[in-house]
Formats: structure tokens, C-alpha cells, sequence
């Protein structure tokens, strides 16, 4: 009994120590650079000796325990040790260096740290190339043509090298990782072979463990089921695997202005429909795809065609009371002709002369000045490149109407439709023959098929994607979702604190809202993942709606068993879905960045929003434990522990997703940079969220046994979920910052 206590004091104090530590790096990074971090805080003796510590108290809990006759614990514990070995073998024998490869030049060194290491074969790059998206300037990938010569025998072998296609030779690893006007590649080299395959053992020990613990007989995990009678856990891991406005500006009718967004343009690197670009540019503008009942369509035909009525009107929404000040306005709302004082200065840009980037003003400044250039470009005709041609050389790209256009355009019918496009569509407007110009844009289609050909998008993926823009349905559903979930929550509390359930019709009601907004949501996915040809798993907003997508699937699992899974899950999938749209409405359908063109960033990204949709549970359920009954007693107890168990549950699978996460996470940095483990801010907050939530899962913790401390310690720990997602996007930074 003595070395256990003793044991279990040891494991808090260095849990508590690690937890820290690992906090205190990620600030050091923040402040001084992941070079620095790496070299003097996760690199020095200290911090190694800290982990060695960790080992240490890993193999004193087997041999304390004697857990060889618990497998399940024993593969977690061992993993521990195997991980943390791994990580020792890297940073002792590992190599990671870089070369350049000038073009024709063979190469047989790189660099670690500015020292030359010799390779036991050459490289020489016989051409460097740049695969863009077709018809586009945007990159797809990075590709290095090399040959491979062997030292003893002169045998050449030729390999290419990409984004997430890396060259394996001799247990030496190259990985693409830069290039420069002149042609000359870099690649990143890697040479660790024992490092990785501890550190992969270590992956599997730690994942089967998990398992192992929710599937033994007789464990916690199968003792909690079988006391909820098994239905609402078990149900939820498997399902979880497995009206116009008035308005005196003119715009072109509905149906010209649709024939209008169905021709196709180059925007943001990628050929899509011009209705894309108009809910973008509108968006842009007033916070919203849509202005005083009037499409993003018509608002885009009504500053290009009638351009004098929409100066005067305030539909740009405008941030800070110094940018407000500076336009002359009251309130958030600005027209063009704001933008340009009685002198014809424009307010907005001479304040960003005399400002610092880093001003406060700043942000808001630069906000407004956008909305302000975006105006500009349409008016130029910088903005709507729809006019696909083939240059002398056969290369096909897109052009606006004062684009220089290629020499061998010159004196064709194609130069002077491209040139006299605007002027001739602005004086159908203006005769109002608008049926010819709906014509004129069906024929301008039509030229784009002829010209792109193959180029466009199926006809598929614009239906899709002019039916992803449609959904678009601004704050009112979150906000919607958010407020009935927050009054079903407190009902449904009231109504648990004297013994009663939900009434069916509102128990039907609430299921139905959460079931047609998680198939809503799915169908957000799936048309996405439709128009942009990849799954939609890159961005802040799609993983946001993806983690309301986890959300809805786990309420609607355990809502049979546990009523209070429907107003928590319409609460969370609200918030979810109000933090994806903060920035505005739904993002554009992006070209993926050529690092991210991979398998496992689907994977990776789908477990770790399965994590922390039941992570979300476990905080509101806590939230849920310690409101029930205030100031009463009676059923309030037994609800409590109920809701105690039901976390409990939660937390199993959680864990497992999350572990799941990060190794896969692990793996894939493997494959695209060299490094599984590069102590990145959200790698690191991911680490310390996995052990924080292991914690209540200690049976060692008396403490957190306990109904009202556990409860507590899970709505704190959701701080670590918080900092991980936004902390670690909005203030750490990180080769993460883009999720």
C-alpha cells in the first residue's frame, strides 16, 4: 500500500509537471521561433530528463501493479515507454538535413546543421516541374525528375519526387521542399530508421491498449455499459465508426442573372462558376451572400451595370470606430462614396500610410479597404477573368477584358469580342433589351466550353457547387439551433430534477430538428466534396462543420437512453456551426495546397472532430451535472452519478479518436516532411489534451471518483480542446495555423 500511494503521488506531481512544461514550450516557440524552442527548451538535458522521468514512473506502475497480468494496461504503460524511446533514438542517431540539386549536377552530400554528410549514391535532377490545376496558374503539386546513380556499380534508377510522394533509397527518405526561379530543387533528407519503427511499435502498442481497455471483461469500460445496459455507448461508438425586400437600386432580373452566374471564371486559382465569385464578392461587402432580398448575383449585376445607383448605397460593413470615424458614418454601414472625403482624399488609405501593420486600427483599416479595392477591380474588369485562350505555345489560361491578351489573338473575332464585351452588354442595359443580353452570356458560355474544353469543371461539379452556394443560410441557423438547444437544456434540467422526462412531442421535435440539420449538414459536405473534387477537410469552416456532423451523429446515438443528449447536442452543433460562419459566410471551394493532397489528411481530421465532438458531451454534460438541483436534493444525487457514468463512457472512445488522431497526424508529417514529431504548438496542446483526459480514466485518481470533482475537472479540461482548435490558430501559429 505504501509504494502505491507513494507511486500515485509521483504520477500527479509528474503529470502536473509535464502538462506544464509542455505549456511553457509552446509559449517559448510563440516568442522566439520553433529553431530556438527545438535547440533550447524540448532539445536540452532537463526536458529529456523530465521525460525520462515519465518512463521511469510508466515501468514503476507495470512493476508496482504487476499489470503483466493485465494486458490492456500493460500495453498502454509499455507504449509510454516505447513512444518516449523512439523520440530518444531520433534525436540521438537520427539525421535531418537538406540539399540542393542544381539542374544536371550530380549530388552525393547534404547538410545537417551547415556540416556536409555523404549519401552512398548521387542525385542529380534532370528537371524540376510545377503541375498546376488544368488551366490554371495554381499549383498542384511539385515534382522533381531525379536520377539516382549508385556508387559501386554506376547503375542509374529514375524516381520522382512530389508533395507526399517521397524518395526511400537505402534508408535515406527525400522529401520535396522548396525550389527557386532558377530551377535548383531543395529536398529535405531524412535517415532514421530506428527512431520511426520504435516510434510506429510504440503508435500500435498505445491504439491496442486503448481498445483492449473498452473491450476486456470485467474493465471499466464494459462494467459502465453493462450498467446502462449497454444501448447508449455501444449504439453511438459503432454508428460513429461505421421572402423579398424592397430596394431602390436596379439590378438585372433573377432569371438574366442566374444566365449570368452560370459562366464560368477564374477565381482564387480555380475555374468556377461567376455565381462563386458574386456570393464571395457580396459576402464580402455586407457580411452576408445576400442584400435587401436581392441574390449575390443581382448584386454583383448592379454595381457592374448600374454602377451609379449602388455608390450611394451603405452596403459596405465596416468594423471599428476609427475606420468609422474616418469615413464620416454613424453606425456600421458605409457606401462607396463614403470612401472619398470633399477634397476627392481617400481617408481609409492615407490613415494605413501613417499606421504600423500592428497597430489596432490597422485590421479594421485594411478590412474596409479591401471591400473598397474589391470594387475597384470589378470597375476595371481585373475581377471577371472569363475569357479562356490559347497563347502562340499552346497554353491555355484565362483573361479579363483589359488583360494584354496573346499576340496571336490580335485581329481576330475572338479580340474584339473580348475588348467591346462590356461596352456592348452595359448598352443592351441601357436599351434594356435584356434578352439579348442573357443571350450574350449563354454565347459566352458557350465560347469558354469551346475554348477550355476539358479544362471546365464536369458539368456535375458547377451543379453541385451552384447548389453548395444556395444552401448558404447565414447566422440564423446557428443562432436558431444555439437558443433552443440553451432553453430545451434548462427544461429538460428542470424537468430531470424532479424525476420527469422530456414530453414526447417535444423529445420528436427536438430529434427532428437535430436529424434534418445533421442530414443538412452532411449535405453541405457532400456537395462540397463534389465541386471541389476533394474531401473538405482543410479549412477552419469544414472542420467545424464537420465536428457538428460528429456532434448531431452522437446526440442522435444516444438520445433513446440519455434525453439530455438532444438539447446538449443542438447546443453544441449550434456553436460549432456559429463559429465556422464568425469570419462570415460559408469560404470558397479552394484548390487544396499540394501538401494536403493526401489520404490521411481526411483521416486524420474525421477522428480527431470525433474526439472532441464527444469531448464537447463530456464538458456539457458537466455542466448539465452541476446545475441540476441547485439548491435541492432527492433524484439530484442519482442524477448526478448517472451523468457521472455517462461521461465515463464518453471518455474511452474519446481518448481512443484522439490517440488515433495524433498517430496518424504522426504518420503523415512522416511521409510529407521526414519528421513524425516536430513539436508544433497544436501537436504538442493535442498531447496534452490526450493526457489531461486520461486522467479520470486513472483508477489511481480518488479524487476525481468522485461525482462533483469529476464533473468539474472535465468542464476545465475542455480548455485544453478550446486551445488546441483556436488558441494555437488565432495566438500560437504553428505549420497548423491554416486548420
Amino acid at each position: 500500500m505504501k509504494k502505491t500511494k507513494i507511486l500515485n503521488i509521483a504520477k500527479v506531481v509528474l503529470l502536473v509537471a509535464v502538462i506544464l512544461m509542455l505549456i511553457a514550450g509552446t509559449i517559448v516557440e510563440k516568442y522566439h521561433g520553433n529553431a530556438f524552442a527545438l535547440e533550447h527548451f524540448y532539445g536540452s538535458p532537463w526536458f529529456i530528463g523530465v521525460l525520462a522521468l515519465a518512463a521511469a514512473a510508466a515501468v514503476a506502475e507495470i512493476v508496482v501493479h504487476k499489470l503483466w497480468h493485465n494486458i490492456a494496461k500493460l500495453l498502454v504503460c509499455t507504449s509510454v515507454v516505447v513512444i518516449l524511446a523512439g523520440g530518444l533514438c531520433t534525436y540521438l542517431f537520427g539525421q535531418h538535413g537538406r540539399m540542393e540539386l542544381v539542374p544536371n549536377q550530380p549530388c552525393s552530400t547534404f547538410a545537417v546543421d551547415g556540416v556536409p554528410r555523404q549519401l552512398p549514391f548521387s542525385v542529380t535532377l534532370e528537371k524540376f516541374e510545377i503541375v498546376h490545376y488544368p488551366g490554371t496558374k495554381s499549383p498542384m503539386d511539385f515534382v522533381s525528375h531525379v536520377a539516382v546513380t549508385e556508387q559501386n556499380n554506376a547503375e542509374v534508377h529514375q524516381y520522382d519526387i512530389s508533395m507526399n510522394n517521397i524518395l526511400k533509397k537505402s534508408g535515406f527518405r527525400f522529401y520535396q521542399e522548396n525550389y527557386d526561379e532558377q530551377g535548383h530543387s531543395f529536398l529535405s533528407v531524412s535517415h532514421d530508421p530506428v527512431g520511426i519503427a520504435v516510434s510506429y511499435t510504440g503508435y500500435l502498442l498505445l491504439l491496442v491498449g486503448i481498445i483492449l481497455l473498452m473491450v476486456k471483461r470485467g474493465g471499466q469500460f464494459r462494467t459502465l455499459l453493462k450498467g446502462m445496459k449497454g444501448k447508449v455507448a455501444a449504439v453511438a461508438v459503432i454508428m460513429l465508426l461505421s421572402g423579398q425586400y424592397t430596394s431602390a437600386q436596379r439590378v438585372l432580373p433573377q432569371p438574366i442573372a442566374e444566365k449570368m452566374g452560370e459562366m464560368y471564371v477564374l477565381y482564387k486559382g480555380r475555374i468556377c462558376p461567376l455565381q462563386t465569385l458574386s456570393k464571395d464578392f457580396t459576402t464580402k461587402l455586407c457580411g452576408k451572400a445576400t442584400h435587401k432580398g436581392f441574390s449575390s448575383e443581382q448584386v454583383l449585376s448592379g454595381w457592374m451595370f448600374y454602377f451609379d445607383d449602388w455608390k450611394d448605397e451603405p452596403i459596405f460593413k465596416i468594423k471599428g470606430g476609427e475606420t468609422q470615424r474616418l469615413l464620416g458614418i454613424d453606425g456600421r454601414w458605409a457606401a462607396l462614396s463614403d470612401f472619398t472625403d470633399s477634397v476627392g482624399e481617400h481617408p481609409v488609405a492615407n490613415a494605413l500610410k501613417e499606421l504600423s501593420p500592428t497597430a489596432p486600427a490597422a485590421k479594421n483599416l485594411r478590412a474596409a479597404e479591401e471591400k473598397y479595392n474589391l470594387i475597384s477591380m470589378l470597375y476595371n474588369g481585373q475581377l471577371l477573368k472569363i475569357f479562356p485562350l490559347t497563347d502562340e505555345k499552346g497554353t491555355l489560361a484565362w483573361y479579363s477584358q483589359n488583360d494584354q491578351l496573346p499576340e496571336n489573338i490580335n485581329d481576330t473575332a475572338e479580340y474584339l469580342f473580348i475588348r467591346k464585351y462590356m461596352s456592348y452588354s452595359q448598352e443592351l442595359v441601357a436599351f434594356g433589351d435584356l434578352e439579348s443580353l442573357g443571350t450574350l452570356f449563354e454565347k459566352t458560355r458557350k465560347f469558354q466550353e469551346k475554348e477550355a474544353g476539358d479544362v471546365l469543371p464536369s458539368k456535375v461539379q458547377t451543379t453541385a457547387e451552384r447548389l453548395y452556394n444556395r444552401l448558404s443560410t447565414g447566422r440564423w441557423l446557428p443562432m436558431a439551433s444555439i437558443t433552443l438547444g440553451l432553453l430545451l437544456f434548462a427544461y429538460a434540467l428542470f424537468l430531470l430534477a424532479r424525476g420527469r422526462g422530456l414530453h414526447k412531442g417535444v423529445k420528436v421535435a427536438t430529434f427532428l430538428w437535430t436529424l434534418l440539420l445533421t442530414l443538412f449538414l452532411i449535405a453541405i459536405f457532400v456537395l462540397k466534396w463534389i465541386a471541389g473534387g476533394h474531401l473538405p477537410m482543410a479549412g477552419g469552416f469544414d472542420s467545424m462543420n464537420l465536428l457538428a456532423i460528429a456532434i448531431g451523429i452522437v446526440a442522435l446515438c444516444c438520445c433513446r437512453k440519455y434525453e439530455m443528449s438532444l438539447p446538449i447536442g443542438m447546443m453544441a452543433m449550434g456553436f460549432a456551426l456559429l463559429v465556422a460562419m464568425i469570419g462570415g459566410s460559408n469560404p470558397p471551394i479552394t484548390n487544396l495546397m499540394p501538401v494536403l493532397v493526401s489520404p490521411l489528411l481526411s483521416l486524420h481530421v474525421s477522428v480527431i472532430m470525433l474526439a472532441y465532438a464527444l469531448f464537447f458531451f463530456v464538458m456539457l454534460n458537466g455542466v448539465g451535472a452541476l446545475l441540476l438541483g441547485l439548491g435541492q436534493q432527492g433524484n439530484a444525487t442519482e442524477n448526478r452519478e448517472r451523468m457521472r457514468k455517462i461521461s465515463l463512457l464518453m471518455l474511452y472512445p474519446a481518448e481512443f479518436f484522439l490517440a488515433l488522431g495524433i498517430c496518424i497526424g504522426a504518420v503523415w508529417a512522416n511521409v510529407s516532411w521526414g519528421n513524425y514529431w516536430a513539436w508544433d504548438p497544436k501537436e504538442v496542446w493535442a498531447l496534452i489534451t490526450l493526457i489531461v483526459y486520461a486522467v479520470p480514466l486513472q483508477s489511481g485518481f480518488k479524487l476525481l471518483q468522485k461525482t462533483k470533482a469529476f464533473h468539474i475537472y472535465c468542464i476545465v479540461a475542455f480548455l485544453c480542446v478550446f486551445v488546441t482548435y483556436f488558441g494555437v490558430n488565432l495566438i500560437l501559429g504553428g505549420v497548423h495555423a491554416y486548420n
